[in-house]
């Protein structure tokens, strides 16, 4: 088996790596920790991995000093019978004289899959000079049971598919300080794009059919490697049920007994504690993200339902009926992943006299950002709703500036508490607003 694992080092150190297109994530790298980049599958953390290795290379760190696995390589699922440190035994069986002479880079690509990879790399990092990059799909790698098992050895950034900002880099489209009417054009044709083919690297330049079926193809994988195979779930049907009943409604609230309702209905007799589990899981594998009601009081946030939101918004419409979930759902959707790669604290807000507001933004230095998403604001009925609820949550939060995305029009609205922007989503995107 050593041998073989020399073989896969070498191979890999051949490979010539893939640069692809730049991202916005600046990861940046600490001394005596271990830089982990997490998020869904196939967003781009591995090809991100390969930047930094040609990066490197370019810098001059030989190829022979980087050591890079992907344990998705089924030829590594020994493994777990031999444990993780026969990787770095058989790395330097290959090159001796490098052992606590030279740095070593070591990237281990979707290292959760194996137990006790903390203990692992941990000690690797104590006992080796080196500096070690890891992906992952799993959000509990940001947990602090990790963070104790690596002894805080670690540090932990977030990826997500391409922002529009990214997939405008993709196509080639510069983005001016000052637009002129051709750039804005080229980007709100390039907006038209990214609405209808999402942020995954893979699917962003292939025709709409051969879309949706790589797009129901994550959507299987997801469900049934990150979550089924991971936790061992005995009810894997009720696991599938319950994530199209999610994407079907996304942007809806949902109630723990709601959803272990409906499971029922179906046939599926489980608890509402084991429902909970799932529900966490779909958000440990990044596809499915909770949004409670904003509220100091915390057993106020448990009795109050919350929404949910999908990862990427063609992966909804690609996935689902349609039947459900409109284009309206679809925008706030797409809102809430611009907001979370930048934000964790996200909320949604209900008025005293019980209107809503789908966004409460709250910053580190504790100001709050109000956000309202509405497709349009045509119709007279449409447009009072979403100011007067706005402007309620403006008053009540004393915050002087609302901001309403819609999904063309763009104006700006002065009321007795300050000023509502209503912006188009493309604006909104690029954070020109």
């Amino acid at each position: 088996m050593i041998e073989l694992l020399k073989e896969i080092i070498l191979e890999n150190q051949l490979i010539s790596v893939h640069v692809g297109t730049t991202r916005h994530l600046q990861i940046k790298v600490l001394p005596n920790k271990a830089t982990i980049c997490m998020g869904v599958r196939r967003c781009g953390k591995s090809t991100y991995m390969q930047q930094i290795r040609a990066r490197m290379i370019l810098d001059g760190v030989a190829p022979e000093n980087i050591l890079a696995l992907s344990f998705f390589d089924d030829r590594l699922d020994f493994l777990h019978e031999t444990g993780l440190g026969a990787a770095i035994e058989a790395y330097f069986l290959l090159y001796p004289m490098k052992k606590n002479v030279e740095k070593i880079y070591c990237f281990f690509d979707e290292i959760q899959v194996f137990k006790g990879w903390e203990k692992f790399v941990e000690r690797i990092m104590r006992t080796e000079i080196c500096e070690i990059y890891i992906t992952g799909s799993s959000a509990k790698m940001l947990s602090t049971d990790i963070a104790t098992e690596m002894r805080g050895r670690s540090l932990a950034w977030e990826m997500f598919p391409f922002s529009f900002h990214e997939y405008l880099d993709y196509k080639g489209i510069s983005i001016e300080k000052n637009l002129t009417s051709k750039a804005r054009l080229l980007i709100e044709h390039g907006f038209d794009e990214y609405w209808q083919c999402g942020g995954f690297p893979e699917t962003i330049a292939i025709e709409k059919t051969l879309r949706i079926k790589v797009h129901q193809e994550y959507l299987n994988t997801i469900v049934f490697k990150d979550i089924i195979q991971r936790h061992d779930v005995h009810h894997p049907n009720a696991i599938v049920d319950l994530a199209h009943q999610l994407l079907e409604n996304i942007a809806n609230m949902h109630s723990i007994n709601s959803l272990t309702g409906y499971l029922k209905s179906l046939g599926h007799k489980l608890s509402k504690t084991l429902v909970s589990e799932y529900v966490k899981w779909l958000a440990d594998a990044y596809f499915i993200f909770g949004v409670g009601i904003f509220n100091a009081s915390i057993a106020e946030n448990k009795r109050n339902p919350q929404k949910y939101y999908c990862i990427d918004s063609a992966l909804v419409r690609s996935t689902t009926s349609g039947i459900l979930t409109n284009s309206g759902h679809l925008l706030e959707n797409l809102v809430f992943i611009t907001l979370r790669r930048s934000y964790q604290k996200i909320y949604y807000y209900r008025t005293k006299s019980g209107k809503e507001v789908d966004f409460i933004v709250q910053h580190q230095d504790k100001s709050k950002t109000l956000i309202q998403v509405s497709e349009t604001l045509k119709d007279s009925t449409t447009r009072k709703r979403e100011l007067i609820a706005l402007q309620e949550a403006m008053l009540e939060q004393k915050v002087q500036y609302g901001l309403i995305v819609t999904l063309r029009e763009e104006e700006s609205v002065k009321n007795v508490v300050g000023e509502i922007h209503v912006v188009p989503l493309w604006r909104f995107l690029l954070d020109k607003y």
